[in-house]
């Protein structure tokens, strides 16, 4: 995908309290991420929202009756400049910040970052594939 694509990123707060603009990456920092991944795109959409609302999604769309603190869907096609939105709970992010032992913003920009690792075709469905995923995400957290 070229990496000519220069889009938007946007934030948007369905149901919670705003977080702080300090407290989220830089748009120029997200950006970069999909630079250095080769991934061009036109629109990202972050909504931020509750638990009970990601699980509604997650069961209408995926079928799954679970909590979970990301969804990424992709509206573009194959081989156009990525139409994303990406559903984050605030709930899941809180509980595992507290879980993992780390902070909220730290896990709040690996769930981001996470998302975006998705639109760029890395998946997380075995131990391996997980264990890829998770080094970027740690790289791209390195580079805050």
């Amino acid at each position: 995908m070229a990496t000519t694509a220069k889009g938007t990123i946007t934030f948007h707060f369905l149901g919670v309290k705003r977080i702080l603009k300090t407290a989220l990456p830089g748009k120029a920092f997200l950006s970069g991420v999909l630079k250095e991944e080769e991934t061009g795109f036109s629109s990202i959409d972050y909504i931020f929202c509750s638990d009970d609302y990601l699980l509604e999604l997650n069961k209408a769309y995926l079928n799954h009756d679970t909590l979970t603190d990301i969804l990424t869907f992709t509206l573009s096609g194959p081989g156009e400049p990525i139409i994303s939105e990406i559903y984050i709970s605030v709930d899941r992010v809180k509980e595992n910040a507290e879980r993992f032992d780390t902070d909220f913003n730290t896990e709040l920009h690996r769930v981001m970052i996470h998302g975006l690792l998705h639109l760029c075709g890395y998946e997380d469905d075995t131990p391996a594939r997980k264990k890829k995923m998770r080094a970027r995400e740690d790289y791209y957290l390195g580079k805050r």
